[in-house]
């Protein structure tokens, strides 16, 4: 949840990386609404983490300069709660500094009043609201001059620099599961990363997405899964037979904060890292 409290962002970085660990994910919230109209997406309370979350772009950069090759993702951020300009430029340079190691995981988020402290939109528009600023964004990222004319984002033609070292830029993973979640990812990410827990039957979730994305003319997009709890290694070796590429682990887990228990929830895990390659 990456608090104040947890293990922190370059020495957990640096403990992946010894273990042959492929990345390590950060998910972003700028605030929480006192308010609690919105229902916690997993049942009962929401972790009290949820209120002190820190940064996740200064956090991964930490992690970033501690290690050489761990890559560091946002999982997710929400590209609806930020200026898509400042976004644009924070990715780049993310991005750069860390010498090309950003993965970029999107998604709409869950807490409806949070939103709305942000945009004055229908909670119903988000995910066409964020398809719109996936596309500025790639504009932002790839045009020597960029504009772009949208109904939730619209502006005429500027320089944004330094683009992102990695071209045309991050991979940019769809975190959002269902159907309409689905046909977003298929309509314009580079790879989907929903969480396990959302899908229910994974299999043929899965194989679903893989037929969607088929129809559309695209066969191969990379699927990662985020896994809630602690999955078993027999769950993560069907995971790899479905052709998943990544598995993030950590989701749902307390105690980051206790190096007592981390380390041995990555030793836990490490062997598994060459076992299901």
């Amino acid at each position: 949840m990456n608090t104040p409290e947890d293990v922190p962002p370059d020495v957990l970085a640096r403990h992946l990386e010894e273990r042959g660990f492929d990345s390590l994910w950060i998910g972003e919230h700028s605030h929480i609404p006192v308010s609690r109209l919105t229902p916690y997406p997993s049942g009962g309370e929401m972790p009290d983490q949820y209120r002190r979350m820190m940064d996740p772009y200064a956090s991964l950069l930490v992690a970033a300069t501690a290690t050489t090759d761990l890559l560091i993702g946002t999982g997710v951020a929400l590209v609806l709660e930020r200026d898509l300009l400042a976004m644009a430029k924070l990715v780049a340079t993310v991005d750069r500094l860390s010498g090309g190691r950003l993965q970029f995981g999107v998604g709409v988020g869950w807490n409806r009043e949070e939103l709305a402290n942000h945009r004055p939109f229908p909670w119903a528009q988000r995910y066409r609201a964020l398809a719109e600023g996936i596309a500025a964004l790639r504009t932002l990222w790839n045009d020597e001059e960029s504009e772009y004319h949208g109904q939730y984002y619209d502006f005429d033609p500027v320089w944004s620099l330094p683009k992102p070292l990695q071209r045309p830029h991050p991979p940019i993973w769809c975190g959002t599961g269902g159907k309409l979640g689905t046909q977003h990812a298929v309509a314009w990410a580079d790879g989907w990363m929903p969480m396990d827990v959302a899908l229910g039957d994974v299999a043929r979730k899965v194989s679903r997405f893989r037929q969607v994305a088929a129809d559309a003319g695209r066969n191969q997009v990379p699927i990662t899964i985020v896994a809630f709890g602690d999955p078993t290694p027999a769950t993560l070796a069907s995971y790899r037979d479905l052709g998943v590429e990544r598995v993030v682990l950590g989701a749902s887990r307390a105690g980051w904060d206790d190096p007592s228990t981390t380390l041995p929830f990555l030793d836990h895990y490490a062997p598994l890292v060459a076992d299901l390659a």
